[in-house]
């Protein structure tokens, strides 16, 4: 992406071609993507040289949405589609509530453990359909993932770039 596309973020992408006439199935990345993905909105995509898109008529498809673009027309302009993610400015986002967090912000943090050993540093986050987890990496380069929930997560302090961690034995072994 270019760097005017860090003030961008992930808002959905195109699975697959649905039908012969140029309709996509699109996953939304947002809860509330169903707020976006509207008739009418007018979409960008992440690629160095965004292109527009304008939502022509959409309808809900097992958790997905198949959306008709102006702009497509066809089922191998449709195939052409696939991967293509869209994008909405950073400050369009929903306000956050409380014990909430981007992926961005929990990014970089260093993790510990509940009696302050050292363990490493969060390197991703991986989005669930039922939970999120936090990607660790350690000093000596092992990675594992941790359920982003309460048991295993009991503290986010992103102001102090610190995550306090309970998890069960070996999961780093």
């Amino acid at each position: 992406m270019t760097s005017s596309g860090q003030d961008r973020i992930p808002a959905g992408y195109v699975r697959r071609a649905h039908g012969i006439h140029g309709d996509v199935v699109v996953r939304g990345m947002l809860q509330d993507a169903a707020e976006r993905f509207i008739e009418g909105a007018t979409l960008l995509t992440n690629e160095d040289e965004p292109r527009k898109f304008e939502i022509e008529a959409v309808r809900g498809h097992q958790g997905d949405f198949i959306v008709t673009f102006v702009e497509i027309s066809g089922r191998d302009a449709a195939d052409a589609m696939r991967g293509v993610q869209f994008t909405i400015d950073r400050s369009d986002r929903r306000e956050l509530e409380a014990g909430e967090w981007w992926p961005e912000d929990v990014v970089g943090c260093a993790v510990v453990s509940a009696d302050g050993e050292a363990i490493g540093e969060v390197t991703g986050v991986v989005t669930g359909t039922s939970q999120d987890r936090i990607v660790v990496e350690t000093p000596d380069g092992l990675r594992g993932e941790v359920p982003f929930v309460g048991a295993l997560v009991p503290e986010v302090d992103v102001e102090n770039r610190r995550i306090v961690v309970d998890l069960p034995e070996g999961l780093f072994e």
